[in-house]
């Protein structure tokens, strides 16, 4: 039945439309500077969190920031590419918080090697750590969703890279493997539409991190960077969170197979 002229549960859904209260979020790559600005946004936002990475010691240290601060949290250790390590930490996210409603896949790296010196276990390292961990970590939270029958959220952290290429910079394996990942989320959303379940992606620009931190202080390179970005600056690790948001909320409910660039215009001048 359509909601037209219903105002009061128009009203209701618009009043609910960010509201993330009683849902469980799996952030692998959770205490990086984007996850953790994520991870932040989704706990405010009234989501239980379960944040994983290679380092237990910092995923414990930031669960228990979230939890001083009020908010439920789970620290797990997961070596994304490792796939029976993506199903344990994913079966230990259910055992604890009962579901997964929301998968936000922050895990990448980068290896920059000219393509003429590329090496065979740089460009599998990439691989492994973008590509394939995608894919598993989707199909392991895929099953724990089709099983709970309640429909769900995934999200997968790109890059502008996935669809542009770098001038002098070495990046066969980085951009290769966010390109696929373009088809890993229309895919994935084609196959799990039936069960109410949206894949996404968010594709930002140079995000000031630590992973850049170190280049940014070349200004020659800092004022390279910001001027191929029309909106004239770098992006923040909270200009990621906002769409990150939207997308793991019923604002998006009939939204997937898309990728969300927050790039600063940097593609739409391609």
């Amino acid at each position: 039945m359509s909601q037209l002229g219903a105002e009061p549960e128009v009203t209701k859904a618009l009043a609910g439309m960010f509201d993330l209260s009683g849902k469980t979020a799996f952030v692998p790559g959770g205490y990086g500077g984007i996850g953790r600005a994520v991870a932040w946004g989704l706990a405010l936002r009234g989501a239980k969190i379960a944040v994983a990475g290679r380092n237990q010691e910092q995923a414990d240290s930031f669960a228990a920031e979230l939890d001083a601060a009020g908010h439920e949290a789970l620290a797990l250790q997961l070596d994304a590419t490792s796939v029976a390590e993506i199903r344990d930490a994913t079966d230990s996210v259910s055992k604890n918080f009962g579901t997964i409603d929301i998968l936000v896949n922050c895990v990448g790296i980068n290896i920059k090697q000219m393509m003429t010196d590329v090496t065979e276990e740089a460009f599998d390292e990439v691989y492994r750590s973008n590509l394939k961990s995608s894919m598993f970590l989707g199909q392991a939270v895929a099953r724990q969703q089709i099983e709970a029958g309640k429909g769900g959220k995934q999200i997968h952290m790109l890059s502008v890279s996935a669809t542009r290429g770098f001038f002098g910079q070495g990046y066969s394996a980085y951009c290769s493997t966010k390109g696929a990942m373009i088809m890993l989320v229309r895919q994935h959303a084609l196959e799990l539409a039936p069960h109410k379940i949206l894949v996404n992606g968010v594709a930002p620009t140079y995000v000031v991190t630590e992973m850049i931190r170190e280049a940014m202080r070349n200004p020659e390179t800092r004022d390279k960077l910001i001027a191929s970005i029309p909106l004239g600056r770098l992006a923040e690790t909270t200009d990621i969170v906002g769409p990150t948001l939207f997308l793991a909320s019923p604002a998006s409910d009939f939204i997937t197979g898309q990728v969300l660039y927050v790039d600063g215009g940097i593609t739409a001048n391609r």
